[in-house]
């Protein structure tokens, strides 16, 4: 649940909840509000409101929980900061084990920098993901839409900044990021416009393995969130 953020444990079968994982106490905001700019003015610490941790990923085998927050901490600079935290949890004694940083690309200028935020993250292996990272703009309100990007990172050898605070001093340790492809840029060449690109891009999953021109390749399913909402300003917005 991104609003703690809370991590559950669940038994499929029943349906009840058997656990919780526990984050460290600086995730959490202390004051809570139902209105989201009254709980951020009230918070010098732990995630803004409405953008808690976004993304969850099992390594395949079986190990790992990785979860990556949708924008900085407040301590963090919050929203008009520039680096988000990855943290990762041992699964058989549900503790956490390490935290990494992950620098989010810059939208506006030097001058005056805009970021995106964090959706998803898919493990490839135990070391290596996909991220996705985006803005909100594009179908759904008018607006067009610049940045959907899907970015692989690798934790191996990465510096754990559980001990560290402050925007500086995590870019200063942030992951390499190299990128997958720019879906924007993919989905205008197949006859989208940039304003026909929906907005919230934010599913991510691995699909089944198809052959193409004789090649057995791995496919990777995106899917947008439209936030149960058919429309939005008199504008379709549908699931994809």
């Amino acid at each position: 649940d991104e609003y703690g953020p809370y991590i559950y444990r669940f038994d499929r079968a029943s349906g009840e909840r058997t656990g919780v994982v526990a984050l460290p106490d600086k995730f959490a905001a202390t004051t809570l509000s139902a209105l989201g700019d009254t709980e951020i003015a009230a918070n010098t610490v732990g995630r803004v409101a409405n953008k808690g941790m976004e993304g969850l990923a099992i390594t395949p085998d079986g190990k790992t929980l990785v979860g990556i927050m949708q924008s900085p901490l407040a301590q963090d600079g919050g929203t008009g900061a520039s680096t988000v935290r990855i943290v990762t949890v041992d699964l058989a004694s549900g503790k956490v084990t390490h935290e990494y940083a992950y620098q989010l690309d810059n939208l506006g200028t030097a001058a005056k920098p805009k970021y995106g935020s964090i959706s998803e993250i898919v493990a490839i292996n135990d070391h290596q993901f996909i991220v996705d990272e985006r803005d909100g703009k594009g179908l759904g309100d008018d607006s067009k839409a610049v940045q959907k990007k899907l970015y692989t990172i690798d934790l191996a050898g990465a510096d754990d900044v559980a001990a560290l605070t402050g925007e500086a001093a995590l870019a200063g340790k942030a992951v390499g990021k190299s990128l997958l492809v720019d879906l924007v840029a993919l989905l205008k060449t197949k006859g989208y416009t940039d304003r026909d690109i929906p907005a919230k891009l934010e599913g991510l999953a691995f699909g089944p393995d198809v052959l193409v021109d004789g090649v057995l390749q791995h496919s990777l399913l995106v899917a947008n969130d439209n936030d149960f909402l058919d429309t939005v300003g008199g504008l379709a917005n549908p699931s994809r």
